[in-house]
């Protein structure tokens, strides 16, 4: 199994994107199961937006993997959670709750996105309750699709301002609730993103592997996956050599 995160694509990330598209091509079609942990998009504004010249690439790349028989997988980031039923359906993957607990290989392993696990930034946790509240999406997905982007283009940039007022370690996760989740699901392993600060560590109740996001379009390139293999062995894995 591979799991990814966090590429922030959109049309201003052509480089990134071939990079996605060269590991769907080259790794994903060689694995049996694909994980999804949120944030591919740098923004999803909804399900009628799916035939947009760019999405629909992003849209066809994944049916070409998952038509192969290979399983994908998708939990919601904090950038992409209005994707819906329909972005399932025509990319032929299967929408995960997060948290999540898999098997492979015989691991017990808990999926997230990482973002809910970021409680000390209080006014974050405040607008993430909002966005996924399932009454909320309604309303905002009954707005007109350009309305809806304006709106979205208008809250990216006020974060973008808020992030340079908030310390690194408010953005991070809180050890606390990293805790929780180890408790709550009996589990010695996560698997999360979100951060874009890629490494493993070890808590008293397990392991914690934190994804790398992608970028390819500025210095320094950085992206990469990490692998579960058939034996439970764990890999991280990275294109930087060849996307450079």
């Amino acid at each position: 199994a591979l799991f990814v995160s966090d590429l922030h694509l959109s049309p201003h990330t052509p480089k990134t994107t071939a990079a996605l598209f060269q590991f769907l091509q080259q790794q994903a079609l060689h694995t049996q199961r694909l994980y999804l942990l949120g944030d591919i998009f740098e923004y999803w504004a909804g399900d009628d937006d799916i035939n947009d010249g760019f999405n629909r690439s992003i849209v066809d790349a994944l049916k070409s993997v998952s038509a192969a028989g290979i399983e994908v997988y998708w939990i919601a980031g904090n950038r992409d959670f209005l994707v819906g039923k329909k972005f399932a359906a025509e990319s032929g993957l299967s929408l995960l709750p997060d948290p999540c607990v898999i098997n492979v290989a015989g691991v017990s392993v808990l999926l997230t996105h990482g973002d809910a696990c970021c409680t000390d930034d209080v006014d974050y946790m405040k607008f993430r309750d909002q966005v996924r509240n399932p009454a909320w999406q309604a309303g905002f997905l009954a707005k007109p699709l350009g309305e809806r982007k304006q709106i979205i283009a208008a809250m990216r940039e006020g974060s973008r301002a808020a992030q340079r007022e908030k310390s690194m370690a408010i953005m991070d996760v809180n050890q606390a609730a990293v805790d929780a989740l180890f408790s709550q699901h009996g589990i010695g392993r996560i698997i999360h993103g979100h951060t874009h600060r890629p490494a493993t560590h070890q808590h008293a109740s397990g392991t914690r592997h934190v994804l790398s996001d992608w970028d390819y379009d500025h210095a320094p390139h950085r992206g990469g996956w990490l692998e579960i293999d058939a034996t439970g062995g764990i890999h991280e894995r990275s294109i930087r050599a060849s996307s450079d």
